[in-house]
């Protein structure tokens, strides 16, 4: 009986360990996205106008 229980909890211990790497991985491409935004934006925009000239 207690080993049964065991066995549940610590299944349960390991969906909660994933969630929080889940949630560590989300939170890192996050703060990559907000600080690569301005080097992102910038070199669309260089292709938008080169784009443009060209047509």
């Amino acid at each position: 009986m207690y080993w049964e229980n065991f066995k549940r909890r610590d299944k349960g211990q390991g969906m909660v360990e994933y969630a929080l790497i889940i949630a560590l991985v989300v939170v890192i491409i996050i703060a990559a996205f907000a600080l690569l935004k301005g080097p992102i934006e910038g070199a669309f925009g260089n292709v938008a106008n080169n784009i443009n000239a060209a047509a």
